[in-house]
């Protein structure tokens, strides 16, 4: 479970729903607005639940990528009608390449943070609740490689530490020593992922895991609070996507910008889907404050 946050503590159903909603809409709505809310709820739902490290990964990883994203298509895409200027190539630099550019760079950077949110989320336990019994043998696999990455992290700085105490240090040296050390510790690390591997599906095949009637102990249960969040979550979402078979959020780039005029629909589809992807960060800002209110009471 994510540290102090309430979304976390719903049932794993609701998580992976919620989730699987607001990636799916970052990636297939290309209206403005959309992304642009997509994008703001993302970064805030991660740093809520990430803290200085969240903001840290925003900055240095994700607010490059996106300036890159919208540098770069504007460079190859000239099409559109509304042309500024002309490049030293002699290709148009186009009106409508720039927005699409910033389009792409806010779905990319949105769709990727909402991604980080579901790995503190969905935790590897979480996954194998909801999927071990439908498809048992792939939701070990999954389960292990979400857990792999930080598993790795942790093990090869132990790693790293050990070879270091014996002067086998990967960062110190001639190059070719520390490249001799280095071979070195990806060995033992690579040997000792085969390992865990091996150990993990021995484990589980012993607890007879996959077996057909075989029954599992759960501490997850499905009560009203996740249940009347589920029901909010079945209504956004159709309420969105009936908003977009009706063109509410029809939005296109080429070959000039033309999409839904700010009517009263639009307004309440966009509202929905604010509504939505800004759950779990309303939800901690109200549970936030009643712990507030229950201290200073206290």
């Amino acid at each position: 479970m994510a540290k102090n946050d309430t979304f976390s503590g719903y049932h794993p159903l609701v998580n992976f729903l919620y989730f699987a909603l607001v990636i799916s809409f970052s990636m297939f709505f290309m209206h403005p607005i959309t992304l642009a809310i997509s994008l703001a709820c993302a970064t805030s739902y991660s740093i809520y639940i990430g803290g200085q490290k969240a903001m840290k990964f925003t900055l240095v990883y994700m607010l490059p990528l996106m300036l890159m994203t919208m540098l770069i298509n504007p460079a190859f895409n000239h099409a559109g009608m509304t042309i500024l200027t002309y490049l030293p190539s002699g290709n148009p630099l186009t009106l409508e390449s720039i927005t699409y550019g910033i389009a792409s760079a806010a779905m990319l950077v949105a769709v990727i943070t909402w991604f980080s949110c579901f790995n503190k989320v969905i935790t590897s336990d979480k996954f194998v609740y909801l999927f071990g019994r439908v498809i048992p043998a792939l939701s070990l696999v999954l389960s292990m490689t979400l857990r792999f990455v930080p598993h790795f992290r942790a093990q090869i700085k132990i790693v790293s530490e050990a070879q270091r105490c014996i002067g086998r240090d990967a960062s110190s040296g001639g190059v070719i020593k520390r490249l001799r050390n280095g071979i070195t510790i990806l060995s033992i690390m690579v040997t000792w992922a085969l390992e865990n591997a091996i150990e993990t599906a021995d484990s589980m095949k012993s607890r007879g895991y996959g077996l057909p009637g075989r029954s599992a102990f759960s501490i997850y249960r499905f009560d009203r609070r996740d249940r009347n969040t589920m029901i909010f979550l079945f209504i956004c979402a159709a309420y969105i996507i009936l908003g977009q078979v009706l063109g509410a959020l029809y939005w296109r780039y080429f070959p000039s910008m033309r999409g839904s005029g700010a009517n009263i629909y639009t307004i309440s589809v966009l509202i929905a889907y604010t509504a939505m992807c800004f759950m779990p960060v309303v939800l901690n800002i109200r549970e936030d404050r009643k712990w507030t209110r229950l201290k200073s009471a206290a």
